[in-house]
């Protein structure tokens, strides 16, 4: 018995010991699988990639163990991680995490937590961002105007917030929009013909024959203002900044309505000097009074001579102390602006600016606010600081008593008094739409195997130029944001006085948008430019997935080299070719290529887990 005991002592340590093993390198397996697919997180040290940009010597690979490489034609594969699924909305540069880490110093009553903060690249997420569990590929417009798909944005909390006020309501798997904002619960439409009223335009129709065209709503809420602005042909810029109401933009682009993510705090918005018609605020919680009125200046700077201010807000019909307070502050400083009050009814005004300097210059001396100075740029808006002054005419806007455009759509086609601001003749204007149009044809050619009429609705111009290939889309259901670098020529004034709207952007940092908003991203020498830049190709790779969504297209307009440069990339991204072809149309030269991308749809293994 004795040896028996004996025997089975180590027997019983032997299965402890085993039974241990297997519970450790259990915990560890579910440990990796848990944070195995997670890119680099703020901080981390070493970047994924040997490569920082496209002229790099491609010998040099730091990579840690990848997802898969593989050899194809002589084509070696790089790998990219994939995020996890809790940055499944990271917008790069209005990360909260990062204001938090990096211990940025912001003053907030002047929003600067919502301005753009861009990570340093080695603090970047440089991995790709996976859809959220049971993504669907989206609506089709126009349907989607009224109508989107609940898990392609789970949030439902603006429903229920604002469900007195008709934003939206859920309904089932899908979540749905009324039509209704804070200030027009019966709905958009009729809000807009009530403002057209007001101003006595005909059949109460804002865009007057075609002379309002483009609109900056600020403070938005989820674009139902700016989509029901679409029937009347008049597109809307819609802005709000990522805050408490976040993902209201997310919506306004799921929907397929023009948006984008920014805020008026320090800095000028990203466009030019005299790019709207009509500005409007719909108890947009923004205090018009702070630092000697520079939010309302920003405004100015941006209508055009004779263009509107439409403000709905309690203070417009001061029923109480407080808001008597605001609309005699208020009134005041836009009297010191010259702006006068175009109509006033219920709890909206809308206040016109002047046609010249005229007014300006009969102000009384030390008048606030002043002038500008004679050398300041009103159309430098990149990271650009704004100032509490007002921007007058030049002499010949002064002269001509308004901007001189045609009325929509003839306003598309014909050369804008500002070509000359480039020394461009109304010729080259000409042959830049002749020269796009073909190309655009020549696109839709190779993308018609995989596209129908409703496959693309919101479109980026990454390098827009003149905006011409925005023109050549005019016949297509689509809206275009034409994006214009930081630092070219700032042609984007001649793509608002085309009736289009877009950005200034420096390519080398994230774009400010939501993950998957985008349909088509169009590509001219992107890539090239940023060689010269010297920023990093891949980063640019992983920004693109991120914005474009499951299922949408790239058209890549470079030389050989770059196309070459992506193909390394393609199965790592889950991308698929869909046609090369040599570039045909303008004056390129031999090496350049048309190459055209479409982007799988594809889920994390956690976001099965979660479908199921």
């Amino acid at each position: 018995m004795s040896r028996g005991r004996a025997d089975g002592i180590p027997k019983k340590r032997l299965v402890t010991s085993v039974l241990v093993l297997v519970i450790i390198c259990g915990l560890l397996y579910l440990y990796s699988k848990k944070n195995g697919s997670s890119g680099l997180e703020y901080g981390s040290k070493i970047r994924k990639f040997g490569s920082t940009y496209l002229g790099a010597d491609e010998d040099v690979d730091e990579s840690p163990p990848k997802l898969g490489e593989d050899e194809e034609d002589g084509v070696i594969l790089k790998s990219i991680p994939v995020c996890d699924d809790r940055h499944s909305e990271l917008i790069p540069c209005l990360d909260r995490n990062l204001i938090y880490e990096t211990r940025l110093k912001l003053d907030l009553s002047v929003m600067e937590h919502y301005e753009r903060h861009c990570p340093v690249p080695e603090r970047r997420y440089n991995c790709l961002i996976p859809p959220p569990p049971g993504y669907k590929i989206p609506i089709k417009w126009p349907k989607s105007r009224d109508e989107v798909w609940k898990a392609n944005i789970p949030h439902t909390h603006l429903a229920t917030e604002k469900s007195d006020q008709k934003w939206m309501v859920v309904k089932g798997e899908k979540i749905g929009f009324p039509g209704g904002g804070t200030h027009f619960h019966y709905g958009a439409d009729k809000y807009i013909a009530s403002m057209a009223n007001m101003l006595n335009f005909p059949n109460n129709i804002l865009n007057n024959g075609g002379s309002l065209r483009t609109v900056l709503d600020v403070g938005c809420g989820v674009a139902s203002f700016g989509g029901y602005l679409l029937s009347s042909d008049i597109i809307a810029m819609s802005l709000a900044p990522n805050d408490v109401h976040q993902n209201q933009i997310q919506f306004a682009l799921e929907r397929g309505i023009p948006a984008y993510l920014g805020v008026l705090g320090t800095k000028r918005l990203p466009y030019p000097s005299r790019s709207f018609e009509l500005a409007h605020c719909s108890r947009c919680r923004i205090d018009w009074l702070q630092r000697d009125g520079i939010l309302l200046l920003e405004l100015d700077r941006v209508l055009r001579p004779g263009g509107y201010f439409a403000y709905s807000s309690p203070e417009a019909y001061a029923q109480d102390e407080e808001d008597l307070k605001i609309w005699k502050a208020m009134s005041a400083l836009v009297e010191r602006m010259c702006w006068k009050i175009a109509s006033k009814r219920n709890q909206t005004v809308i206040w016109v600016k002047p046609l010249t300097n005229d007014c300006y210059m009969e102000r009384p001396p030390g008048t606030q606010p002043p002038l500008c100075r004679s050398d300041d740029d009103p159309d430098a808006v990149y990271n650009v600081k704004m100032e509490a002054c007002i921007t007058p005419y030049s002499e010949q806007n002064h002269r001509a008593r308004g901007s001189g455009l045609a009325p929509w759509p003839a306003r598309l086609t014909t050369p804008p008094p500002r070509l000359g601001d480039f020394g461009y003749s109304s010729d080259i204007f000409e042959k830049d739409m002749e020269v796009w149009q073909q190309r655009v044809e020549n696109y839709w050619n190779l993308l018609s195997p995989k596209i129908s009429s409703d496959t693309i609705r919101n479109v980026m111009d990454m390098k827009a130029n003149l905006g011409s290939f925005a023109g050549a889309l005019r016949n297509k259901d689509v809206w275009v944001m034409n994006v214009v670098p930081e630092d070219g020529p700032n042609t984007l004034k001649i793509i608002y006085d085309r009736g289009l709207i877009g950005s200034v952007h420096n390519w080398c940092e994230a774009y400010s948008t939501y993950p998957r908003t985008y349909d088509l991203l169009h590509a001219w020498t992107v890539f090239s430019d940023i060689e010269r830049k010297e920023c990093s190709g891949v980063d640019l790779l992983i920004e693109m997935d991120r914005i474009l969504r499951p299922k949408g297209f790239i058209i890549v307009r470079d030389k050989r080299k770059v196309v070459e440069f992506i193909n390394k990339y393609m199965k790592a991204l889950h991308w698929e070719a869909v046609a090369t072809a040599d570039a045909e149309g303008g004056s390129e030269l031999d090496d350049d290529v048309v190459f055209i991308i479409q982007k799988k749809i594809w889920r994390t293994s956690e976001s099965f887990r979660n479908v199921e």
